[in-house]
């Protein structure tokens, strides 16, 4: 009995030093003054959370410093497609809902959330706690971002009830099936299943609505394209390819789009991808753009887009035998 109180006592003390930075007591004192947080609480919840060198190596190092070829099959591979239409197949009506009330496509709302947390099996082995307050103040290249998510976070536990220490997020602290950053998740989660509480940690339903809140925040257009294969006569005609011209400025270019387009196009970008057969070029539209408002990365974006894409065909093949 005395040797694992003691163990506790270790544990106590390690922790208080790794979590005891630079900063901590002034924010325990701006929530105390800004919010009315017990200072007791909050003293003793960074007393217990742990200062995490593997979180500054992972937010240093992300998966998006990979060449595409290396990125892509992380997030689109068998694996993701299958489990992409089985839970397409169980949520089949609240997309539907989502998408008609939202006007975000189904396939976009399955291939955030497959490329999240491939929906809802991963999602995250950080504590929520270690991770903000290790970013928050150890992490000086984005520390005011973090501080303030920090904050969003304690906000969100008092408001969702749930214990400081006992939720698990990504290594940035983004949260539950839907890896909502705290303070997105304050401002778009939705209870979208009706029951009076907004739980995206654990209910897919409200995960599903609160995603395609979101983007339809951050300026979705409904029924315009997010991504279109294209092909390119002559890369010295191009430019710069990361302007935004009307699609008539491109077709001037030399850039056409591999399936043929009824009617006008809004204007969009070009993104070339290195792949195993050279270069594949991509016109991105404005909703592209609103996909990386959850993750500034093109990369990202495009995992997202071609993840949903692959699911809505192998479901529909499916359908067919």
């Amino acid at each position: 009995m005395k040797k694992r109180l003691l163990l506790i006592l270790l544990f106590i003390n390690f922790s208080a030093q790794a979590a005891d930075m630079p900063g901590i007591p002034v924010f325990i004192d701006e929530m105390v003054s800004k919010h009315q947080f017990k200072r007791e609480e909050l003293q003793l919840a960074f007393k217990l959370s742990e200062r995490r060198q593997d979180v500054i190596d992972a937010i240093s190092t992300p998966a998006t410093t990979k060449p595409w070829i290396e990125y892509r099959p992380n997030f689109i591979n068998p694996q993701r497609i299958s489990g992409g239409v089985q839970f397409w197949n169980k949520h089949a009506r609240t997309l539907q809902r989502a998408e008609k009330i939202y006007g975000v496509p189904q396939e976009i709302i399955v291939g955030v959330l497959g490329v999240e947390t491939m929906y809802g099996r991963n999602v995250g082995h950080y504590r929520a706690l270690d991770a903000l307050t290790t970013l928050a103040f150890d992490f000086p290249r984005r520390a005011d971002f973090f501080r303030d998510e920090l904050e969003s976070y304690l906000l969100l536990a008092r408001e969702q009830d749930f214990d400081l220490l006992s939720v698990q997020s990504s290594y940035a602290g983004a949260l539950g099936i839907a890896q909502f950053m705290p303070s997105n998740f304050r401002r778009y989660a939705v209870d979208f299943n009706g029951n009076g509480k907004i739980d995206i940690m654990n209910e897919p339903v409200d995960a599903i609505g609160s995603v395609a809140n979101y983007l339809r925040n951050f300026g979705w257009r409904k029924g315009e394209p997010v991504a279109l294969l294209s092909k390119v006569e002559d890369v010295n005609r191009l430019g710069n390819i990361s302007d935004s011209r009307p699609f008539v400025a491109w077709k001037e270019a030399g850039v056409t789009t591999v399936e043929k387009q009824k009617g006008t196009l809004p204007p969009a970008w070009l993104l070339d991808f290195t792949v195993e057969s050279g270069k594949e070029y991509w016109l991105v539209f404005n909703n592209f753009n609103v996909i990386m408002r959850y993750n500034t990365s093109n990369f990202y974006a495009m995992s997202v887009y071609q993840l949903g894409d692959e699911v809505r065909h192998a479901r529909q093949l499916d359908a067919k035998h």
